[in-house]
């Protein structure tokens, strides 16, 4: 549970890391502080449901979809967020692909930064050090 709840702290801060550097990098797409936290929210929650189901859905083949699966989630959630509260808006659809295209890149590299440095390595069936 514990673990549970680390990886959900991680994503949010993620997710917060992500937009922020998509708002100041990307012209058209605005962040309004106002509702920066329910976007966060809104964008973190849509984006694990919409990557659960592809996993669910192409488990044998995930690998070979994972990128496309996380442009097509990342860019729903943004427009889901944009639409359920005030905290994200685009000028244009233009900005809207960009945004999508820098936070999916930001959040994937970050992720398999931490991932691969942060997370201790585990071999099946073997205790972690220092336990």
């Amino acid at each position: 549970m514990v673990r549970f709840l680390i990886r959900i702290a991680v994503f949010l801060g993620l997710a917060a890391l992500a937009l922020g550097l998509a708002a100041l990098l990307v012209p058209g797409f605005h962040l309004h502080w106002a509702g920066f936290v329910v976007a966060i929210l809104v964008f973190a929650i849509v984006q694990a449901v919409v990557e659960w189901l592809v996993e669910r859905i192409f488990h044998r083949s995930a690998p070979s979809v994972a990128g496309v699966a996380g442009l097509i989630s990342t860019a729903l959630a943004l427009w889901i967020a944009s639409i359920v509260g005030d905290g994200l808006s685009f000028d244009g659809i233009g900005a809207w692909i960009l945004a999508t295209v820098v936070v999916w890149l930001v959040t994937a590299l970050i992720g398999w930064l931490a991932a691969k440095y942060l997370l201790p390595r585990v071999a099946p069936g073997k205790p972690a050090k220092g336990r």
